[in-house]
């Protein structure tokens, strides 16, 4: 079974939200008939993934960076994540009390020991805060895990 991590950016607009979620599915499609994705299951790319993942047939698992981890999302998400959550065959919670981006950065690493692979939805940029897409993207390469950066043409970034 392939194990697929996911990072990439959040709060994305709706057109680019459609094209993502087209390029992850095409991605997704390569590493078919087995694939397990791991995500931190917050809004936008996290929520896309988790969703293709599936769709296609896979399963999820959950890496929750902290306790209070659902309430730091917004809450027209909290749906979908309760969802997800629900959804997943296993479901990793680390020790953090607060959601903070020691403790998302602390998830993605997590995610990134027991990933194959890591999708970035990443627009190329560095992150606009510790933890972010561009630092996962430069973990996982110096843990020398592949990354493939899921970027379609047209999509843009609040």
């Amino acid at each position: 079974m392939v194990r697929i991590a996911v990072s990439g950016h959040r709060g994305l607009p709706e057109e680019t939200a459609v094209l993502i979620d087209r390029a992850i599915r095409k991605a997704l499609s390569d590493y078919l008939p087995d694939v397990c994705g791991l995500s931190c299951l917050a809004d936008g790319a996290d929520q896309i993934f988790a969703r293709g993942v599936l769709n296609v047939g896979g399963v999820l698992e959950a890496v929750i960076p902290a306790k209070e981890y659902r309430d730091g999302l917004p809450s027209e998400c909290h749906a979908a994540y309760d969802e997800l959550l629900g959804r997943a065959i296993r479901t990793h919670r680390l020790e953090f009390v607060e959601s903070t981006s020691e403790s998302h950065m602390t998830a993605s690493a997590r995610m990134l020991d027991d990933a194959d692979v890591l999708f970035a939805v990443w627009d190329g940029q560095p992150a606009r805060g510790y933890g972010g897409t561009a630092d996962v993207v430069a973990e996982a390469r110096r843990r020398e895990v592949p990354v493939r950066v899921i970027w379609p043409e047209g999509a843009q970034r609040d």
